[in-house]
Parts: C-alpha cells; structure tokens; sequence
C-alpha cells in the first residue's frame, strides 16, 4: 500500500510543479533539473552526510553514484520500456527536448571532474572537495539552465500560450 502512496504523491508533485513551471514561464525540463532533483536528492545528501560524520566517505560516494546510476538506467528505463511496448504503436518514446545532449554531456564531464578532483586530493573528502563539487553543481545547473531556456541556442518550442 506505501508504494501506492508514494507513486500517487510522487505523480502529484510532478504534476504541480508543471503547473507552476507553465504559470512563471518555465519549461518543464528546467522546473526538473532544479526543483524536482533537488526535492529528491534531499534525502541522499542528508544520509551522505551522516555516513561522512561516522567516517564513512566511501560509501557517501558510493551511494550517490550508486543512486543517481540507478535513476538513469532504471528510473528512466523501466517506464521508457513500459511505454514502448505497451502504449506506443511506434515503438519508442519521443523526448522533447533537443537539449538532453547538451545536459549528458555536461552531466558526463562533471563525473570525470570530480574523480580528478578526488584523486588530486588524495582520496580525502576535504572542505575543498565540497567546495569544488558545489561549484560544479552551479555550473551544471547554470549552463543546462541557459540550454533549456534556449539562451544557449535554441533547443526547445516554445511554451503554449
């Protein structure tokens, strides 16, 4: 019964945050790059930081990896399969935006940056390392931003009016 729960809120929230993205102006794909991964990372970066309080980095590292691994592959593929095979008469899933290669792109960049950054440190989670992270989440989140507001280009149609 909880998974019902959750998928229910999980599709409300969703929903809502559309809404508000349509009401200011905003596209979808920036509302989830911002407001939705945040609201759901939340919870990961809160358990990160408890195991990096017990002396645990490793597996602060492992589990954001892990679970943002997880997310892409399995979040977006079982319902991409779903809706392929069940709903679809073409056989795939169209996606809206002309931007995602820019995004997996900078998303790809950022994990190499930051094994660089932990091997120049040593492998030592440090004050710098979480600085350093922090700044290439504005960087990612700034740049896949003017990408999918088409400030960058011009990647997505415009809102309907």
């Amino acid at each position: 019964m909880s998974i019902i729960y959750i998928g229910s809120l999980s599709y409300f929230v969703a929903w809502m945050v559309t809404i508000m993205g349509f009401t200011i102006g905003v596209p979808d794909t920036v509302m989830g790059i911002t407001f939705l991964a945040i609201g759901t990372s939340i919870p990961e970066g809160y358990t990160s930081v408890i195991v990096c309080r017990k002396g645990l980095g490793n597996m602060a590292i492992s589990n954001s990896v892990g679970s943002n691994v997880f997310d892409i592959l399995f979040c977006l593929g079982l319902p991409w399969l779903i809706k392929a095979l069940a709903f679809s008469s073409k056989g795939y899933v169209q996606i809206n935006s002309s931007g995602l290669i820019y995004s997996a792109m900078s998303l790809f960049a950022t994990v190499i940056l930051l094994y660089l950054v932990i091997v120049l440190c040593k492998f030592q989670l440090n004050l710098r390392v979480g600085i350093i992270c922090l700044i290439f989440y504005s960087g990612f989140l700034t740049l896949a931003s003017l990408v999918e507001l088409n400030i960058l280009g011009n990647v997505n149609p415009p809102l309907c009016s």
